[in-house]
């Protein structure tokens, strides 16, 4: 790091579990120092900058907040506590600062949404004159890994399988596949685009685990893919973008030659639509040990060179109201046994709902006893859409929940 500027950091001590565990790196012991017990940093006035990448929200909670209170600043990759302790990091970060007898400390976490792609610094520095109308993206490689190669064809049995076995998915994939990674990091982008928090239980989640290869086969018929997307959004009945901030996660029918339709393999791509620049987008490696440490080290020198934002959220907004309860055109696929008045039924039910259908797809029936039909439908809120949902389930010819979940239609 210190070719990078002529401000200088050194690396004095590192806290690992095991200090004994094989490593295929150098270390300089007569400069840096192998630790197991994090107080020999947290208590030692000689370090300034404590660099935490251990995850989880325990024990990283407890050194990411005991080395602010001692005046150290943090660098971060753990998306899960701050998505999660929001306002209490912001709120503990202006209470150390407010003693300005004592140098300011800097809460630096570019690493902890999308691995190396600096999103979090240009919400920070680039839109302070803009004003932003929505945030969306792909910010989880591994389920973009597995849908890429169902697009092609696979299951999602065996593309789990091979993302476990490459390492792109832990033996419990819960956090991936359900969409809970993405729910951590829109609620952190959200926070940065629009100065709102949104507690991540009340995000609306919708995972991969219920995509298949026939949902695929539909998108291709319609132009579009699917991408496991979070979105941030200013409601707009008539385009001003000044409604209620809605934040969701789920996949997406995304059109081919939409933006986020590029991101392929384990890439991540975020949109940024706002008044003055329109929609701009940011691609590239979303995880992965580079992309995460070229991250950490820029936000590192940030704070050695003293330009990492004072406040580690700038912008802070109370007069924008929070609606969950998204509007968007739906993709609607239901699983049914043949037989006669099934689409009068589910137009009826949508009539009940209030929800106007705006197409209906159907493959070739090959097996009367299992087939497949789509319904597409006109803007509608996520809740009339969920509880006609849960009314087809319930009719004698359906054999499963209808997959549901939006689409980008506006493009």
């Amino acid at each position: 790091m210190n070719r990078l500027n002529s401000s200088s950091a050194t690396i004095t001590k590192i806290c690992v579990r095991d200090a004994n565990k094989p490593r295929d790196f150098q270390i300089d012991s007569s400069i840096t120092q192998v630790v197991t017990d994090v107080s020999s940093i947290l208590n030692d006035d000689s370090i300034d900058l404590v660099v935490e990448v251990a995850g989880g929200t325990t024990f990283a909670k407890d050194a990411v907040f005991a080395a602010l209170k001692g005046g150290k600043s943090v660098v971060t990759a753990n998306k899960a506590l701050i998505a999660e302790y929001l306002d209490e990091i912001v709120k503990l970060v202006d209470e150390v600062n407010a003693d300005k007898s004592k140098k300011a400390v800097k809460f630096g976490y570019e690493a902890s949404v999308c691995g190396g792609i600096p999103i979090i610094h240009t919400l920070q520095s680039a839109y302070k004159g803009d004003i932003i109308n929505e945030v969306s993206g792909i910010c989880n490689g591994t389920t973009n890994f597995m849908l890429g190669k169902m697009e092609d064809g696979a299951d999602y049995d065996d593309v789990l399988k091979e993302a476990q076995d490459l390492g792109f998915a832990e033996a419990d994939p819960t956090a991936d596949v359900a969409g809970h990674d993405v729910r951590a990091k829109i609620a952190i982008l959200a926070k940065l685009a629009f100065g709102i928090t949104v507690p991540i239980d009340t995000i609306p989640c919708i995972g991969i685990t219920e995509i298949s290869v026939v949902d695929f086969a539909y998108a291709k018929s319609m132009g579009c893919t699917i991408k496991l997307v979070g979105t941030a959004v200013r409601q707009s009945e008539f385009g001003e973008h000044d409604g209620a901030l809605s934040v969701y996660v789920s996949p997406k029918l995304v059109p081919l030659n939409h933006l986020l339709a590029s991101a392929t393999g384990c890439g991540n791509a975020v949109a940024v639509d706002s008044s003055n620049l329109g929609t701009a987008s940011f691609t590239g490696p979303g995880a992965g040990r580079y992309a995460t440490a070229n991250s950490v080290v820029a936000d590192t020198m940030r704070v050695v060179n003293d330009t990492c934002p004072s406040s580690p959220f700038p912008m802070l907004s109370s007069s924008i109201d929070i609606d969950n309860d998204f509007v968007s055109a739906f993709y609607i696929r239901i699983s049914f046994q043949d037989g006669l008045g099934i689409i009068r039924s589910v137009g009826d039910l949508a009539e009940s709902q209030g929800v106007s259908i705006h197409s209906i797809l159907q493959q070739p029936i090959t097996d009367r006893m299992a087939a497949d039909t789509v319904v597409t439908t006109e803007a509608c809120k996520y809740s009339q859409v969920k509880a006609l949902c849960e009314l087809i389930e319930k009719e004698d010819f359906a054999l499963s929940a209808p997959v549901f979940f939006p689409m980008i239609s506006d493009y």
